[in-house]
């Protein structure tokens, strides 16, 4: 969509108070996953144009009224290129702004020595905000956690100035994320929720019952590529830009804080202004929108069905994900996200867990907790056939 063409972006935003920790933060984050090169090795070396649009972002983020920005030591570049536009190319003054990054470690001295390298490149005395990147599974969340171990040199680095407020980030499944919660041991959490994906509202919830910092990962790409929407779904939003209206989906509740966006150009403001007032609850005619959006699931006869209890199936198959994407093809037309998303799959990886469904896998599906109405082997095939991209051979 171009992005031009709506009103011209204005300084205008929004605070929330971020539970436990105090800091009033606007309901925007600027996250700085996405930059030009950023994935590139050496992560220290910052090519001119990498340089150049991360400078551009963060001036027209302040701008906008973004005071929180996020990175992590896993964005590669990231971390480099902002110590280098906010201290030497920007000159921004250090409270004028939070800042928070992330980073794991399996050792209290791992963790230690990474914060400290962390420190030096974001070119920092202390962090607003760190949280312990990607507990993602049980395993993890015990190394996490464990007595002794990298969190708990987390809490004692925040009680020597060094770091404001330890929390943690996660793509796993609401258990793991749940237990992480259930520590006591964080002041705020990083996690995925918004209109297409709703399991972790539970989280949520407890979150604000231990008055816990909300922070929405990747609303606009994780959470559909609202920025290349289908017409379909560009016209059940309207006259809200499908971004727009998921922003309000996610800030209806009020024990969400942040929406971290992905902003690397210019035009990627234009839609911020038509977020806000963020009504909580949902106006009268964003209730709307949303009632037109559910009633979609309906165009499908099994896209009600989500598959949560075939977590841990022994195909290794990620099923719950597989049937929600093919719920967004079959209801909303988002194949292309689907498309995406599906071939992003990997047998061994914590970060997106899942099989592809071979003969074999097919065969060892549990069918034993999968209602008797749905045909499941065949959903998955369907949704093989219509996703799937084969990779490409190494010459």
């Amino acid at each position: 969509m171009d992005f031009t063409k709506m009103t011209r972006y204005q300084p205008k935003m929004e605070y929330r108070r971020f539970g436990k920790t105090e800091k009033e933060i606007s309901v925007i984050t600027l996250g700085g996953m996405r930059f030009k090169h950023g994935w590139n090795d050496p992560r220290h070396e910052i090519p001119a144009d990498t340089l150049a649009q991360v400078t551009k972002t963060v001036e027209l983020a302040l701008e906008q009224g973004i005071n929180l920005i996020e990175t992590a030591y896993g964005y590669k570049k990231s971390e480099t290129a902002f110590g280098i536009v906010l201290n030497e190319k920007l000159k921004v003054k250090r409270d004028s702004y939070y800042l928070m990054t992330k980073g794991n470690a399996n050792t209290a001295e791992e963790m230690r020595t990474l914060v400290n390298e962390q420190l030096e490149t974001l070119q920092t005395d202390y962090f607003d905000f760190y949280g312990w990147h990607g507990i993602n599974t049980m395993d993890l969340q015990e190394t996490a956690c464990a007595p002794g171990g990298p969190v708990e040199e987390l809490l004692k680095m925040k009680e020597e100035g060094i770091i404001g407020h330890v929390g943690f980030s996660t793509h796993g499944p609401l258990d793991v994320i749940m237990k992480a919660i259930e520590t006591d041991l964080f002041d705020f959490v990083n996690l995925h929720y918004y209109y297409f994906l709703q399991r972790n509202k539970p989280a949520i919830d407890l979150a604000a019952a231990k008055d816990m910092g909300v922070f929405i990962i990747s609303p606009n790409d994780k959470g559909g590529q609202l920025f290349n929407p289908p017409q379909k779904l560009t016209d059940l939003t309207a006259p809200l830009h499908p971004i727009q209206w998921n922003a309000r989906f996610c800030l209806s509740n009020p024990n969400v804080h942040t929406l971290s966006f992905g902003i690397t150009e210019p035009e990627h403001f234009y839609p911020i202004n038509g977020i806000f007032p963020a009504s909580v609850p949902l106006s009268e005619t964003d209730a709307n929108i949303k009632q037109k959006l559910d009633e979609q699931v309906q165009s499908d006869p099994y896209a009600y069905y989500e598959g949560y209890e075939m977590l841990g199936d022994p195909s290794g198959l990620n099923i719950p994900e597989i049937l929600r994407f093919r719920k967004l093809w079959k209801c909303y037309d988002m194949k292309d996200f689907g498309f995406y998303r599906y071939n992003m799959f990997q047998e061994k990886d914590h970060w997106f867990p899942g099989n592809f469904p071979t003969s074999e896998n097919l065969k060892q599906i549990d069918n034993s907790k999968c209602p008797d109405e749905i045909p499941l082997v065949e959903l998955i095939e369907e949704t093989h056939a219509g996703l799937y991209k084969p990779k490409e051979k190494k010459a």
